[in-house]
């Protein structure tokens, strides 16, 4: 697959063809995109560890943009598969999409400043806090006090499961989070679901099947605006960048019906632990490259 690229009168430059061995990348966006959705994280917050280690030479603006498109397509993938189980609040999910473009159209400037070494820190930190945060975290008892105050809506769904959500919180707090959500999300090119579902189970109350879904709805636009900024500005276009995301999304695109799939019918907690393992142990490596240059 040739892709376009200058020629400057030497060597030819990087990444004007895609190898064979680029093809690994189908496998590999399959099981970020089942993994990633069964967790309703988009994926973005395992491909760009990976994406660093296998691509140490790139910008973290090149990261960024290849993830962020991944995360697009697994994210519109699995929130359809979502649909079908009638599991997505749609009402607040495009609340809280509004709520992302600000802070996703910051985020994609600010990386296109930040060095490799400085944006592997900040990565790493990231990784570590959500480890232990999974680490630590309580399970909800199932009791919950009664919410009070301005802005304050209620949600009643049912699944095409016959199972039945009720939950109520507060339309503005959800908003706002959304935009930081946004910010970090998009300057990280992790999608955002990783922050969002925490935060919709456990300071929105959703319920964490709903949360799951509406966090892929959510991403899908979150992802849709940053990768439109991203082609904007040049760091996606007819070039080896896309054309190694559409072998990625070309993976997960199945990989995200798999994990929506799965997703109803497994428990969370042994796998957020696995999970909170791996993000740590990718952390630890990431801190050494930082320090190490």
């Amino acid at each position: 697959m040739a892709l376009a690229c200058e020629y400057h009168g030497e060597a030819p430059c990087r990444g004007s063809i895609l190898n064979v061995e680029d093809l690994l990348l189908v496998p590999l966006g399959f099981a970020v995109g089942a993994f990633g959705t069964l967790v309703g994280a988009g994926g973005g917050f395992i491909l760009v560890p990976i994406l660093l280690f296998l691509y140490p030479e790139r910008s973290p603006q090149e990261i960024t943009a290849i993830s962020l498109l991944v995360v697009f397509m697994n994210a519109l993938s699995g929130s359809s598969a979502y649909a079908r189980q009638r599991r997505i609040d749609f009402r607040s999910g495009l609340w809280f999409a509004a709520g992302t473009l600000p802070g996703a159209i910051g985020g994609v400037l600010l990386v296109g400043v930040t060095p490799r070494r400085l944006f592997d820190a900040i990565f790493a930190i990231a990784l570590a806090a959500l480890a232990i945060y999974l680490l630590t975290r309580r399970e909800p008892s199932g009791i919950q006090e009664p919410v009070q105050g301005r802005g304050v809506v209620r949600r009643i769904l049912r699944d095409r499961y016959g199972n039945t959500y009720i939950y109520a919180f507060q339309l503005w707090k959800g908003v706002g989070l959304s935009v930081g959500v946004g910010l970090f999300s998009s300057l990280l090119g992790i999608g955002g679901g990783v922050l969002h579902v925490p935060i919709m189970a456990t300071i929105l109350h959703f319920p964490v099947h709903t949360a799951i879904a509406t966090s892929q709805f959510t991403l899908a636009f979150m992802s849709l605006e940053a990768t439109a900024v991203h082609t904007i500005t040049g760091t996606l276009g007819w070039n080896q960048a896309l054309g190694e995301a559409a072998l990625l999304a070309a993976g997960a695109i199945p990989g995200a019906q798999l994990g929506a799939f799965i997703g109803q019918r497994l428990g969370g907690s042994m796998l957020q632990k696995v999970l909170a393992v791996s993000l740590l142990i990718v952390s630890v490596r990431l801190g050494f490259e930082a320090i190490g240059g």
